[in-house]
């Protein structure tokens, strides 16, 4: 069993022993919504050490607004300016103050923030994907900034982290059909992701 493996059981597990009962209320009416059709191109920028498709009425944008190291020459937002949506995709390098139990660990707690916070459930799912990447996808009921989460890697260079805002009060009546059909360019993202290995990424 691998280093990884192990230490995605031992979260998860963490994270179960977290989770408590909730009940469904009735969902009231909201306006309808038009959606648009389903199109993905891809992200392929030189010197980005990872590939994927994305929303055809999508844009990505470079994130300038975090920290002063390497890592943000990688990080991006996703907007989707129709649903009023952004997917925010955070970059780490592992090695040197990178290392992946810390980046695991962050990840697992920034996602039961939101659920001590306002969360009245969470869900996480172990992923392996197509091309061979791995991480948890968590998946957030009730009035959450953000009800989908995850985070990829190949346990030994890459973590990748990826969430989901939308620009409106978080109500989770109003905003679950408009998550069930980003979810699944958020799968379409996750399963079409390749690693590229560069100087820079692969530098400690």
């Amino acid at each position: 069993m691998n280093k990884l493996l192990l230490i995605l059981l031992f979260a998860t597990a963490f994270l179960l022993a977290c989770n408590r009962p909730y009940n469904v209320g009735k969902k009231r009416g909201y306006y309808k919504i038009d959606f648009p059709e389903k199109g993905y191109q891809r992200f392929e920028k030189p010197g980005y050490p990872y590939r994927f498709e994305y929303p055809v009425y999508a844009n990505v944008i470079k994130d300038s607004t975090f920290f002063k190291d390497r890592a943000e020459d990688w990080w991006i937002n996703i907007d989707i300016p129709t649903l009023h949506g952004r997917i925010y995709i955070s970059y780490k390098s592992i090695g040197g103050k990178y290392v992946l139990d810390s980046l695991v660990r962050d990840g697992y707690q920034m996602a039961l923030q939101q659920h001590v916070q306002v969360a009245n459930k969470i869900e996480d799912s172990l992923m392996r994907t197509p091309n061979g990447v791995e991480g948890i996808y968590f998946s957030l009921g009730g009035n959450t900034a953000t009800a989908n989460q995850f985070f990829l890697t190949d346990s030994t260079r890459h973590f990748l982290r990826g969430a989901l805002y939308f620009d409106a009060t978080p109500n989770a009546d109003s905003l679950g059909i408009v998550n069930d059909f980003l979810k699944k360019d958020l799968l379409h993202l996750i399963n079409t992701l390749q690693w590229v290995d560069t100087p820079q990424s692969n530098r400690p």
